[in-house]
């Protein structure tokens, strides 16, 4: 098999970004701060703040308490409630396969790494293993980045979702922000994105002609012992 550990530093950094990236998006699923409610009745929430997330809308409260928190009140977002917003249940549904594909995107990029580096089988299809792989990571960070934008579009045009009574939750915010949930997804996307595109512009190095040397000449002494 051909040496070729030398021309893939840049996919070997690609699959660290990756990685990174997959994590920033898993990690900003679980988040609840994806939109940041000022709220002005501060009867329930005591801290004039509310977060909504993909799965969760919580708030800091002194008078009602979810079991298992201190100062807390959470109340579970489904995706088939009627209240839910499109932007939310799309995020629900997309990260979460975003996570899948990127997944086997970056399961992918190491098995490309492992032949190339280590060579673990004989002739193996190195420029279509890191094409699909690319492939992957940009699929993978499309389908986060369109519920990622979504809901900055929903926050910037100040949009409010009307939660059941249940909720404790304003009718409408006075305002809204960005929270920490939409901006670690936008990072993670970002490196899935530089991932991919670095994957895919990888190239086989050229064939190199075999140095020629000149023919030898025989040896005069040599052939004096044959004649003699």
């Amino acid at each position: 098999m051909t040496y070729l550990a030398h021309t893939a530093h840049a996919q070997l950094c690609a699959l660290w970004m990756g990685c990174v990236g997959w994590t920033l998006t898993a990690v900003a699923l679980g988040l609840v701060q994806w939109r940041v409610w000022q709220v002005s009745d501060r009867e329930a929430i005591s801290s004039g703040v509310a977060w909504v997330g993909v799965w969760r809308a919580c708030f800091n409260s002194h008078t009602v308490v979810s079991p298992g928190y201190r100062a807390m009140f959470c109340s579970r977002i489904g995706l088939t409630e009627a209240f839910t917003p499109p932007d939310i249940a799309a995020a629900q549904v997309l990260v979460l396969l975003s996570l899948l594909v990127g997944l086997c995107g970056n399961a992918g990029g190491v098995y490309v790494m492992r032949n190339v580096y280590f060579g673990m089988e004989k002739n193996p299809p190195i420029r279509l293993g890191f094409v699909a792989t690319g492939a992957l990571c940009l699929l993978a960070a499309v389908m986060s980045l369109v519920p990622l934008v979504w809901n900055l579009s929903s926050v910037a045009t100040n949009q409010t979702i009307r939660f059941p009574p249940e909720f404790k939750m304003p009718e409408a915010p006075v305002s809204q922000h960005v929270g920490c949930g939409i901006s670690v997804g936008l990072v993670g996307t970002v490196l899935m994105i530089v991932s991919g595109i670095v994957f895919c512009s990888y190239r086989l190095p050229a064939d190199r002609p075999l140095p020629t040397t000149p023919r030898g000449t025989d040896n005069p002494a040599f052939e004096l012992h044959e004649r003699l």
